[in-house]
């Protein structure tokens, strides 16, 4: 797959910025903020998977529709968004019934599996904090 330099840039980018707003969800006393911000983290890591993917314009609204959609999807990489979209509006439709430690694992989780894809379409590796 072919990915130009500005949407790998794009991808790192918001790969980076994820990590770096996890660190702060971790940081932050104040568990509904820790909450949003560790939501805004998998939102950062979902933005870097479509860079790399290619459009975020286009699998953005494809994405969400099929998630809206109650049928299996068989495609594993697109299973694969389809789970991150439905874990994101999950957690941002919920949040004064998660705790923040829940909301934390869950996001580092995502922003790993957004990297592995991210790592394995640009080919490069995005280190610690990309």
């Amino acid at each position: 797959m072919f990915i130009d330099d500005y949407k790998k840039g794009w991808a790192a980018r918001y790969l980076r910025e994820a990590k770096a707003d996890l660190v702060t969800a971790e940081k932050t006393p104040a568990p509904l903020v820790a909450i949003s911000m560790a939501t805004l983290a998998m939102k950062k890591a979902q933005a870097a998977v479509y860079y790399s993917l290619g459009d975020p314009l286009y699998l953005d609204p494809m994405i969400r529709q099929i998630a809206e959609e109650e049928t299996p999807v068989h495609d594993p990489l697109l299973h694969c968004l389809v789970k991150i979209e439905r874990k994101i509006r999950a957690r941002s439709e919920m949040t004064e019934t998660l705790t923040k430690e829940e909301t934390l694992k869950e996001a580092g989780r995502l922003i790993e599996v957004a990297t592995d894809i991210v790592e394995a379409v640009t080919g490069e590796k995005t280190g610690e904090y990309a």
